[in-house]
C-alpha cells in the first residue's frame, strides 16, 4: 500500500499511545463496551505499558493484557500474529464476556463445529462487544478485511 507523502514522520509508539488514549476515552464515556489497543510486539508493550496504565487510571477504567487475541472475521490472524493487545473495559462482566467468547470458539474448534456459520456468529458477538453498529458488522463480514489501515512510517 502506498503511503501519502508527508513533511513529518509519525513514530509507531506515539501513534499507538494516541490510539490507546482515544479508545480508553470512548470506553470511559460509554461509547464502547470494549476497546482494543493496536496489536503490539512484546518489546513495544514494554515501552507503552506504563503510559497505558496511566491513561487507564486517569479515565478510571480497567485493562487486561491479551497475548493471544480472539481471531475473527474482524481482522486476519497475520495482523495479530506474535503480537499482544490490551483490552480496555469499564466493567468486569465485559472482560468475562470476551473470555467466554474466546472459550466458546476454542470449544467449537475442538469439537469440529467451527465452520463458516459459527465463525460468523463468533465474529458478530465480538464486534457487538466492541460496540459496532449492526450495519457495520454486516459490512465487515461481507468484505473480510485483513486489518485496519495504520498511518505510521514504521
Amino acid at each position: 500500500m502506498n503511503r501519502p507523502i508527508r513533511q513529518f514522520k509519525i513514530d509507531r509508539i506515539s501513534f499507538q499511545l494516541g490510539m490507546i488514549n482515544c479508545f480508553v476515552e470512548m470506553v470511559a464515556c460509554g461509547v464502547k463496551r470494549l476497546a482494543l489497543s493496536p496489536p503490539v510486539t512484546p518489546e513495544d508493550y514494554e515501552k507503552i505499558r506504563q503510559a497505558s496504565e496511566d491513561i487507564v487510571n486517569g479515565f478510571g477504567i480497567q485493562s487486561y493484557l491479551e497475548k493471544s487475541l480472539l481471531i475473527t472475521d474482524l481482522q486476519s490472524e497475520d495482523f495479530t500474529k506474535g503480537k499482544w493487545s490490551i483490552l480496555y473495559y469499564e466493567r468486569e462482566d465485559v472482560l468475562e464476556e470476551y473470555l467466554g467468547l474466546k472459550k466458546k470458539k476454542k470449544q467449537l474448534e475442538q469439537s469440529g463445529q467451527y465452520n463458516e456459520d459459527s465463525r460468523a456468529e463468533v465474529s458478530r458477538a465480538f464486534m457487538r462487544l466492541l460496540s459496532y453498529p449492526e450495519e457495520k458488522i454486516e459490512e465487515k463480514l461481507s468484505c473480510k478485511a485483513s486489518g485496519p489501515f495504520l498511518l505510521t512510517d514504521e
